[in-house]
């Protein structure tokens, strides 16, 4: 690998969410200012939707490392379960020693009680729950009757969802009115622009302790921008794999032709980018491909009016 040739101590660029590389990028930044509000109001529900790859695990992560000590928090992956499914994970997370045989209306009554215990112990409870568009329908309307538990001031439960898009589209149905109306905040998280990659990049390579000049050129840096539609997992792709053919030449400084080739291997990537024509070159082709038809067919009728003028 090229850790020694670069002389850093760890990989820059990896897939794995690590709070380690938190950068304070502005949506990211926004969003977090946005969940720590909202948990003040001690309501409702909240929402973080983005495109995949935009950062919403790692804002999760983040989230669930700097609760302060007053918050109790029930933290689901995977929330693809059954409503019944559901009430045990949250009463796993909650700390509840469950009878081998119980009834779904003892279980609510247990997570009740627990609740209410928390409550009097001086904790918020919190439910965060990542990729929350992969909830079944059955299970979002059990979500919402967890937020019914309340007391005469406040909710016994908080819930933040984590989610991709698909998440807004299928909340906006008619059905899921009654837990929209729930949603007291939520933020969109947009991709990141040209300049905020670039200061990602570095940042990213100064904390996995490189040092020396900058590796990535400022031409370079908007390509791997616009191929990876500002998604941060897709810069980390690119710049991964750059950094990879770079060393595999064992040149100090990534070049074009890196980026160029990285892009060309990586799936789910700008299209003009990966094939190597820009939207612009597309239309000089197309303009030389009709002035050449034009002329081939004028050369044509000229000869064909000369014969007929010779009969």
């Amino acid at each position: 690998m090229y850790l020694q040739h670069f002389g850093m101590g760890q990989l820059p660029f990896t897939l794995t969410p690590n709070t380690s590389f938190f950068f304070g990028l502005a949506p990211h930044v926004e969003a977090l200012q946005v969940l720590q509000t909202a948990l003040e109001t001690g309501e409702g529900f909240i929402k973080v939707t983005g495109e995949v790859g935009t950062g919403k695990t790692l804002i999760c992560r983040k989230l669930l490392n700097d609760l302060p000590a007053q918050y109790h928090c029930a933290y689901l992956p995977n929330p693809y379960l059954s409503p019944k499914e559901l009430r045990f994970a949250v009463a796993g997370e909650l700390g509840l020693n469950l009878p081998n045989k119980i009834d779904q209306q003892q279980l609510t009554r247990l997570i009740h009680e627990r609740l209410l215990e928390l409550n009097h112990q001086g904790f918020h409870v919190l439910l965060v729950l990542d990729e929350a568009q992969a909830l079944p329908d059955d299970s979002i309307e059990a979500l919402r009757l967890f937020t019914n538990l309340e007391t005469e001031s406040r909710k016994l439960l908080q819930v933040v969802l984590f989610g991709q898009q698909e998440l807004d589209e299928r909340l906006a149905q008619a059905k899921f009115r009654q837990l929209r109306q729930r949603i007291t905040f939520s933020y969109h998280l947009r991709p990141l622009s040209w300049d905020e990659i670039q200061a990602y990049i570095q940042y990213r390579l100064v904390t996995a302790g490189y040092q020396g000049p900058q590796l990535f050129s400022v031409s370079d840096i908007k390509l791997l921008a616009k191929a990876a539609r500002g998604i941060p997992r897709l810069v980390n792709i690119l710049a991964h794999k750059s950094l990879l053919l770079c060393y595999g030449e064992g040149a100090q400084k990534v070049q074009t032709k890196h980026c160029r080739a990285a892009i060309r291997d990586t799936e789910d990537i700008n299209l003009t980018e990966r094939s190597g024509f820009s939207r612009s070159s597309m239309l000089v082709i197309i303009m030389l491909l009709v002035l050449m038809l034009t002329i081939g067919l004028t050369d044509v009728s000229g000869d064909w009016l000369t014969r007929i003028s010779e009969h």
